[in-house]
């Protein structure tokens, strides 16, 4: 509503820095999401009308299952292997499809004799893998175990998070003994993504390797979805930039990386204008607030990531989005049908 926007308008202006630096982020999002709440309330009408962009849209999950990198103690370098449940009916059962997949892993991973370190930082397996190729080959392994369709009913998304063990033109793959350059690293992706049923990488590249991004889009935009974390930042600027040079086809939208909601749209917008997709996501530090979810479903952006299906701070959000689903009626995303 436009009471949002004002009040996220008079905020920027107080900060006055081009990072929020002054105020900080987290406090002008506590205070944008805190007026958006109130709008709702007074209009008697769930969040997501509120906030609405689009037709509200109850997203797909990306759901993180076995964790790697800064998660996961850096068993093994890519940051996360993650689930979507696309070909389901709604989000009920895409749900209950994701639970077993998530209990059938970890009894791979312990019936293969890998060591556990415990829950990782999102909820997923942190297991001690010897590559980050095992970590595909149990993945997909569990989606059939549970007796679904990997690809069809269940496809994977990585997070690769390559800045991390990028440095001088070089990806360290320490867990595999090698080292890459961004052409091999394309190489890499572009064999994995025709051996298992990848349908979405994030951060495949590092964050300032704009010529390797370039690349990437060129061999792989057209049947895999390319996601711009680190790479974008939820920042306008460098969304525009990546449009413009052609660098990946998606957005990961965190708001409290750009700090206030009326930013966080227009970067959906800008985003919705140009053909690319978005993908709705909290960040490894959570709070049990459920905000996002309505969030997702008030873009239309058919897609959200919000961690594993264990941990209070991550459930809340799932349980929101069901709650609505089963309240509204609301059309459950078809983007990976299309």
């Amino acid at each position: 509503g436009c009471a949002v926007e004002r009040c996220d308008g008079v905020m920027i202006e107080l900060d006055g820095t081009p990072n929020k630096s002054r105020l900080g982020a987290n406090a002008l999002l506590g205070a944008s999401c805190a007026v958006a709440r109130a709008l709702s309330v007074s209009r008697r009408e769930p969040l997501y009308r509120t906030l609405a962009v689009g037709e509200p849209l109850l997203p797909v999950p990306m759901i993180n299952i076995i964790s790697g990198g800064l998660h996961a103690g850096g068993n093994i370098e890519f940051q996360d292997f993650l689930i979507i449940p696309h070909g389901f009916d709604s989000l009920t059962e895409a749900m209950e499809a994701t639970v077993k997949i998530h209990s059938r892993c970890g009894e791979r991973i312990r019936k293969l004799g890998y060591v556990l370190t415990g829950v990782a930082d999102e909820g997923g397996w942190g297991p001690l893998l010897p590559s980050n190729r095992h970590a595909l080959e149990i993945l997909t392994a569990s989606i059939e175990d549970s007796g679904f369709r990997a690809g069809e009913q269940v496809s994977i998304a990585l997070d690769v998070a390559s800045s991390h063990f990028y440095n001088d033109g070089i990806y360290a793959l320490r867990s595999e003994g090698r080292s890459l350059t961004a052409e091999e690293m394309i190489e890499l992706l572009a064999e994995w993504s025709a051996r298992f049923p990848i349908a979405s990488i994030e951060d495949a590249l590092a964050e300032d390797d704009w010529a390797g991004w370039r690349l990437l889009t060129e061999r792989l935009g057209a049947r895999v979805q390319l996601v711009g974390d680190d790479f974008f930042t939820t920042n306008p600027g460098r969304v525009q930039k990546g449009i413009a040079e052609g660098c990946a086809n998606a957005v990961l939208v965190k708001m409290n990386q750009i700090g206030t909601l009326t930013e966080t749209l227009d970067v959906v917008r800008l985003a919705g204008r140009n053909g690319y997709r978005c993908v709705v996501s909290a960040r490894s530090g959570e709070t049990e607030d459920s905000f996002l979810a309505d969030l997702a479903i008030a873009t239309g952006a058919g897609q959200i990531k919000i961690g594993s299906i264990t941990r209070s701070e991550r459930l809340a959000k799932y349980n929101r989005l069901l709650e609505i689903e089963q309240r509204d009626g609301l059309r459950w995303s078809k983007i990976y049908a299309e």
